[in-house]
């Protein structure tokens, strides 16, 4: 079935809490790019592509990138997702957030197709749902923990903290956090690259009090062997995630056993038939992977979680509700009670688009 257009559609999403952000910067909205994928009869299969500054995908870039592939795939087999992919790693170094966009549009355009929802096309329904955790952007300690409880008020138990990398008032927030949830919560930090090695396990060794149960990217992105260092010398699970920024990265940081667990994120590693491949590459080399912050529309997270759906083996919680933190999400279809996310096993992606949101709709809905 060959592909007819490709409609490419700004998506710029304020959050509700306007004074979000993490150690690289402030992030009140989500930008990206609708990506829509119209056959030749009709069927639509749509993907979500986000502008990531931090792995060079800014939001002009990544349009840009969309366009040159637009060109590129008109007429094509929309079919031959393999074959597009490799065309796309030609035509394109990186800009993984792209070519996440296109692939995750052609996995929903096939599923819809065939009336079955994505986790179909790659094995079956292993999962049907995931414990949520929630991400607490940056802030003073006693208001991190206020938005702590409210979100456990609502039946999440696990928690994310950003942090930045000044010690005291890190550690501060992960002690206020836990003496205002008690015990039950399950708490992980994010310091989004901002220690050195030293400092991280000094960081890390404060909290172990505390009862944190992983620590994501606590160096620079380009410092393997400072990451090895933290994971050969702490305790608690450390994770890669800015660093694990393709498959080929995934495989080295597994065989030379980096960190204890990759973060998998579609948008960063290039879409769904790249993540597979990683979270395979993870299963042989016995390393374990869960899937991070999906931080986007509930479309982005429906890609995701379809995957997972498909993965016996994910670890630890998944990050697929940040989408509940947009003031007025416009797809629908993807719902979270008492902090679960139950996978929809409708056909495609399993969530719509609402009426008048600029993208196209098929006839028949």
């Amino acid at each position: 079935m060959k592909i007819a257009d490709i409609h490419i559609t700004p998506s710029i999403l304020p959050k509700k809490d306007k004074d979000w952000k993490f150690a690289l910067r402030a992030n009140p909205a989500f930008h990206g790019w609708i990506v829509t994928i119209e056959a030749e009869d009709g069927t639509l299969g749509y993907g979500y592509a986000a502008a990531q500054a931090q792995y060079g995908s800014p939001f002009g870039g990544v349009k840009a990138a969309l366009d040159e592939f637009r060109t590129m795939l008109i007429g094509a087999d929309s079919r031959q997702i393999a074959l597009i992919n490799e065309q796309m790693d030609r035509l394109m170094v990186a800009n993984n957030q792209a070519k996440s966009g296109i692939d995750c549009a052609l996995h929903d355009l096939k599923a819809r197709r065939l009336g079955v929802p994505i986790v179909e096309l790659f094995g079956g329904v292993a999962n049907s749902e995931f414990r949520s955790m929630r991400i607490l952007p940056i802030k003073k300690p006693h208001e991190m923990a206020a938005n702590a409880r409210a979100l456990f008020n609502e039946g999440f138990r696990n928690f994310k903290i950003k942090i930045h990398g000044r010690l005291e008032e890190d550690v501060a927030c992960v002690a206020a956090i836990r003496e205002e949830l008690g015990k039950e919560a399950r708490l992980t930090i994010d310091a989004n690259q901002s220690y050195t090695s030293k400092s991280a396990i000094e960081a890390i060794t404060h909290m172990l009090p505390f009862g944190i149960d992983l620590a994501e990217q606590p160096v620079a992105y380009n410092d393997l062997r400072g990451l090895k260092t933290v994971t050969d010398a702490v305790p608690v699970m450390v994770e890669a995630d800015e660093c694990a920024y393709s498959v080929d990265l995934v495989n080295y940081i597994v065989r030379e056993k980096i960190a204890d667990i990759v973060n998998l994120q579609i948008t960063k590693i290039g879409g769904l038939t790249k993540t597979l491949a990683a979270a395979r590459i993870c299963e042989a080399g016995g390393v374990k992977y869960r899937f991070g912050a999906h931080t986007g529309p509930a479309l982005l997270a429906a890609h995701a979680s379809q995957l997972a759906a498909a993965l016996p083996r994910v670890g630890y919680a998944c990050e697929f509700s940040e989408f509940l933190g947009i003031e007025d999400d416009p797809w629908e279809g993807l719902t979270v009670t008492d902090g679960v996310l139950r996978v929809p096993m409708k056909p495609g992606c399993g969530v719509e688009p609402r009426p008048g949101i600029g993208v196209p709709v098929a006839s028949s809905r």
